[in-house]
């Protein structure tokens, strides 16, 4: 198994991607492509990058070739076993679902106006009405999920899963930009900052060499 992804201080779906491999137990290659660089656009019509037409993370196993994180989580349950990704229960695994797929399909105003830099602190900035609203989203799918299905355990749906690596990216977001949550959320974020996987994830993105400009400015440049 082959998994490609962008920096990983930057690239939010590479890190979803990551994480979905991560919990599947399996033995993976990655390889890290630096993203808008010199030669990102030769690179991406290349021969490993034509399915996804350059996106990453895209992941090949063998002959077969899988995009998009949504897809990876999916591809990695049906080979390993639904339970390390998804709920048991009914109710629970619907809810999760649905939460993993509007954080796949929405939030645009957060993604444009914050975007993803876990080597940066950069502190609060104005937020549009439009970000203010999607946060507010946020913050309610996750007050939602830990009431009805958080139980005894400290994640959305008790147990790491792939809600939480989606939402993920969003976690590190929220402390880059000092974002104001209510304490059941502060907790909730702490956790997701403390799992091994994210960590590794942060830990290993300190080092890497590349720098995109548009990424780094302060909050009040």
């Amino acid at each position: 198994m082959k998994l490609i992804i962008g920096n990983r201080a930057y690239s939010s779906w590479s890190m979803r991607g990551w994480l979905a491999l991560k919990a599947s137990g399996l033995e993976f290659e990655e390889l890290v492509v630096p993203l808008y660089d010199e030669a990102w656009n030769q690179r991406r019509d290349g021969g490993e990058f034509a399915p996804s037409s350059g996106k990453v993370p895209l992941l090949w196993h063998d002959d077969t070739v899988v995009w998009d994180s949504l897809a990876i989580i999916e591809y990695c349950a049906d080979l390993t076993s639904r339970d390390r990704y998804w709920p048991e229960d009914d109710s629970a695994r619907g809810m999760a679902r649905s939460m993993a797929a509007e954080m796949h399909s929405s939030f645009a105003n957060l993604r444009r106006d914050l975007p993803m830099n876990v080597r940066r602190h950069l502190g609060p900035r104005p937020l549009a009405d439009a970000v203010k609203a999607e946060i507010n989203r946020i913050l309610t799918l996750w007050a939602q999920a830990r009431a009805r299905h958080g139980g005894t355990g400290d994640f959305l749906f008790g147990g790491w899963c792939a809600a939480d690596m989606m939402f993920a990216p969003v976690v590190t977001r929220f402390v880059t930009y000092s974002v104001p949550v209510p304490p059941f959320a502060g907790r909730y974020m702490e956790t997701v900052l403390e799992h091994p996987h994210v960590a590794e994830w942060i830990g290993q993105a300190q080092d890497e060499p590349w720098v995109i400009e548009q990424y780094e400015q302060p909050a009040n440049s």
